[in-house]
């Protein structure tokens, strides 16, 4: 569980000098430290599994990022680690050399962006929600949610600046633009991506 661990209203600046001496990962909501919930098992499996994917595709490796931080528009400063994000080639250049793996507003947003459902309510609604429209505002073309609770995937598509969703479930084949752009010789399916199948 997600919870603030200061009531101070941080700027980005202070958040990117904020002193972690922990492993613990942090966003900053609506100007809050967030403590991020350690990562589950099934979680980190799927995406793991998505990763390997994707370079199956022929994805290349340097625009596939884990841990990779992401402003996005919120009432205050807000700063998301995705679980997983595909980067474009011109963000993989504009981050070359970096001191930090960051993505700011004045760069161009990343390809796709993949989060993993964590247990409760308040993840729920901070994925489902939230991040929906924060990435939408954004301007990231694809938003993935894998939620392993629901044994769903949800998969938003930006189509005029508003995005789109469609719903993948047991083994109907995940369909989306980012995929259409590759030759799919093992079609996805939601279950193989939930890990319910081998």
């Amino acid at each position: 569980m997600t919870h603030a661990t200061t009531e101070k209203i941080m700027s980005l600046q202070e958040f990117l000098n904020y002193d972690q001496d922990t492993d613990a990962g942090y966003e900053l909501e609506d100007g809050r430290l967030l403590l991020m919930p350690t990562e589950s098992e099934i979680n980190r499996r799927i995406a793991c599994f998505l990763f390997a994917y994707f370079l199956q595709l022929g994805v290349s490796f340097s625009r596939l990022t884990f841990k990779t931080e992401l402003v996005v528009m919120g009432s205050r400063t807000t700063v998301r680690i995705p679980d997983l994000m595909v980067l474009t080639e011109t963000l993989v250049q504009v981050m070359e050399g970096a001191s930090r793996s960051l993505i700011t507003l004045d760069m161009p947003p990343p390809q796709m962006v993949v989060e993993v459902v964590s247990p409760g309510q308040e993840n729920q609604q901070r994925d489902y929600r939230y991040k929906r429209s924060q990435y939408q505002a954004r301007g990231i073309p694809e938003y993935w949610i894998i939620d392993p609770i629901q044994q769903q995937i949800t998969v938003f598509s930006l189509v005029t600046g508003l995005y789109e969703q469609a719903i993948f479930t047991g083994d109907r084949v995940i369909n989306s633009a980012f995929l259409s752009n590759y030759n799919q010789s093992y079609p996805l399916t939601a279950s193989q991506l939930l890990q319910t199948q081998n």
